[in-house]
């Protein structure tokens, strides 16, 4: 059984700030490791000092490396940089499944991060409140709080948070910042699957790919990432079979429009004898939408000739 190949956000994101020349490197060299991982031609190195064993570099060009997370089941591109830049990410962290919720994380080594001070209890008098005083251990597990951070989240005052919330899991940082903000805590979700890369928190940061296209699409527009990773809720609603008409609502800035591409995109693929209308307001709105769908689903997609994407009263018109 061959092994998978899977890019993370921190991938993509790392991508989008090479050069021109350095971005091309590395993505050559990434696609060189999907084509075949075990070329003579590619050069990994163990990297010695980080606490993560599977953390390979591999070499683009003289300067340029990929971090690659190297399992007998996976092959994990998370990161691109110059060569210290590189090393120095991959020393600060590690890639596990999160012993209570099951999902995949890229977890920072709490002892490695220097901008946030160690926990200190505050002097009884003036001292600014704890947020997540009153959340116990299990509770703060149950949302995907790494272990390494445990206290840091317990001695969080809203300043620290702040700047504690850049290095949690997305999941931990939403569920904190709910609570924060509504002295609610989103209930914990158990660990639904045995695979860990299957788990719906994983899949917002770490995507498998299948084809040397699908790859070449995801790092053409690493600035697109909603192209390649979506919100858990984002991901049901894309997947959900519906009987009849749906209607998905939310304020501004929810990501109603990235759903609607994306499940546009997955019905056109998976229904190749349908044709899928994407309407809205205005013909410039339509055009951007074409755009972003061709980005997601490629240039030479079949499935994007099966989409129509035009405004409401033009398609009234037609009819």
């Amino acid at each position: 059984m061959s092994a998978e190949f899977r890019i993370a956000e921190s991938f993509t994101a790392s991508l989008g700030r090479l050069q021109a020349a350095e971005q091309k490197a590395a993505k050559v060299a990434a696609l060189d490791l999907q084509l075949n991982p075990a070329a003579p031609g590619l050069h990994f190195h163990r990297i010695e000092k980080s606490r993560d064993k599977h953390f390979w570099s591999l070499r683009a060009s003289l300067d340029i490396r990929l971090i690659v997370h190297k399992t007998e089941a996976s092959f994990l591109i998370a990161y691109a940089g110059h060569h210290d830049d590189a090393y120095a990410w991959a020393e600060r962290r590690r890639i596990e499944a999160h012993p209570r919720t099951g999902a995949m994380q890229v977890v920072e080594l709490r002892e490695l991060v220097e901008e946030i001070a160690p926990p200190v209890l505050p002097a009884a008098h003036n001292a600014p409140a704890l947020l997540f005083r009153a959340l116990t251990t299990e509770q703060l597990l149950g949302i995907g709080v790494p272990t390494d951070w445990m206290a840091d989240v317990q001695a969080a005052t809203e300043d620290a948070f702040l700047a504690l919330a850049d290095h949690l899991p997305a999941e931990a940082a939403e569920a904190l910042l709910e609570y924060a903000a509504t002295g609610r805590l989103r209930p914990s979700q158990p660990a639904g699957t045995p695979d860990p890369f299957a788990h719906l928190d994983t899949l917002r940061r770490f995507r498998a790919v299948e084809s040397e296209a699908e790859l070449q699409a995801a790092m053409d527009a690493p600035w697109d990432r909603w192209a390649v990773f979506l919100h858990p809720s984002q991901r049901a609603v894309v997947a959900r079979s519906f009987n009849g008409p749906a209607r998905t609502s939310g304020s501004a800035g929810t990501g109603k429009t990235v759903v609607a591409l994306h499940r546009a995109a997955r019905l056109a693929s998976e229904h190749r004898d349908a044709r899928v209308l994407l309407t809205t307001f205005s013909q410039p709105l339509a055009n951007a939408l074409g755009r972003k769908l061709r980005v997601l689903l490629g240039p030479d997609s079949a499935a994007f000739g099966r989409i129509t994407v035009a405004p409401y009263r033009s398609v009234a018109d037609e009819l």
